[in-house]
């Protein structure tokens, strides 16, 4: 928790599951690095490693953008805000579908964040709708 961060914001379900994917993406990054590292017989890398690190970005800018959202002051920069929070999360779901098909051990863990994305969504949907 950021020590500039309001109490009340910090315990937003929203941004406690942002919290929990972008923990996630991280462990479920790292471990995919193991095996996306190498190179292949023509000393070339395997593209998906650049997905990882997408999704480890796009996460940790999923917890900042909601608390970006909750602290506008007007209706419309709040849709803008939320627009872009629900196209962050489309982005990042849409690489989990592409480490999916990445030659890694690791990609068994890429269902539960596609989960988790869901849930984030359905929490999404619900705090617009407070907003």
């Amino acid at each position: 928790m950021s020590p500039n961060l309001p109490n009340y914001l910090s315990e937003l379900p929203i941004y406690q599951k942002a919290m929990d994917i972008w923990t996630l993406s991280r462990n479920i990054s790292t471990y995919l690095n193991y095996d996306l590292c190498t190179l292949d017989e023509y000393g070339n890398e395997d593209p998906n490693i650049y997905f990882s690190g997408d999704i480890v970005q796009q996460s940790s800018s999923l917890s900042s953008e909601v608390i970006n959202t909750a602290l506008e002051n007007t209706r419309d920069e709040k849709y803008k805000r939320m627009l872009s929070l629900k196209r962050l999360t489309r982005h990042l779901y849409n690489n989990c579908t592409r480490l999916e098909n990445a030659n890694s051990n690791g990609k068994e863990y890429l269902p539960l964040l596609k989960v988790e994305l869901k849930r984030f969504n359905r929490l999404h949907r619900s705090w617009m709708l407070t907003l």
